[in-house]
C-alpha cells in the first residue's frame, strides 16, 4: 500500500520506492484485501475502520524491503502495465506507509533517484537493483508548469546541475521550485 500526498500525480507513476532495511508487515483489511505496509500505517488504518476488525491490526507476516525489491506491482492509474519496487534509502517508516509512489516527472527526488539507478551501474550493484527493473521506465508528463514545461523535475534537476540523488540541499531547492 503506497502513500502519497499528491494523488493527482498517480498518473505519472513509474515505480514505488521502499526502504531496503525497512520492516513491513502483511495486514488484512476489510473486503478480504491484504496490504503490505509499515506497522504504524496498519495501526492508523485500524483506527480508521479499514482493517478486518476495527482497532485491531495483527501482522500476518513480516518482510523486509530487501524481500520486496524488484517485485512487480499494479498501479491502476499509470500507463505502465506494472511498476517495480525499488530502493530509496531516505524513506521514513514512521511517515505514510513506508512505501512511496514515484513520479519522476514532477518530483526532483524521484527523478534524481530513477536517473541514478538507470545510469550508475555501481549504484545498482550496491542496492541490488537489476537493470531491467529501471531501463525502460521514463517520466510521464502530467502537469504543465509555466516556464518549466511538463517535466518540471527534470527541468529543475538539470537547471541546478544536480549530479546525484544525494545532493540534498540542491534537491530541496528543486522541490521548492516544482511544488
Amino acid at each position: 500500500m503506497a502513500a502519497t500526498l499528491r494523488p493527482e500525480t498517480m498518473y505519472g507513476q513509474t515505480n514505488c520506492f521502499i526502504l531496503p532495511e525497512g520492516e513491513y508487515g502483511l495486514f488484512e483489511m476489510k473486503n478480504g484485501e491484504f496490504f503490505i505496509m509499515s506497522e504504524r500505517a496498519a495501526k492508523h488504518m485500524a483506527y480508521q475502520e479499514r482493517t478486518k476488525v476495527d482497532r485491531e491490526y495483527p501482522c500476518l507476516a513480516k518482510v523486509t524491503g530487501n524481500d520486496l525489491m524488484g517485485k512487480k506491482v499494479k498501479s491502476p492509474l499509470t500507463s505502465y502495465e506494472f511498476v517495480h519496487l525499488l530502493p530509496l534509502p531516505t524513506i521514513l517508516m514512521d511517515k505514510g506507509t513506508g512505501i512511496v509512489t514515484s513520479v519522476p516527472s514532477d518530483s526532483p527526488d524521484d527523478f534524481a533517484m530513477l536517473r541514478d539507478l538507470q545510469t550508475k551501474q555501481g549504484l545498482r550493484e550496491k542496492l541490488n537493483v537489476k537493470e531491467e527493473w529501471v531501463a525502460s521506465f521514463e517520466p510521464i508528463p502530467i502537469i504543465e508548469i509555466p516556464g518549466m514545461g511538463n517535466l518540471s523535475a527534470k527541468f529543475a534537476v538539470e537547471g541546478l546541475k544536480i549530479q546525484s540523488h544525494k545532493d540534498a540541499k540542491l534537491l530541496k531547492e528543486a522541490k521548492e521550485k516544482c511544488y
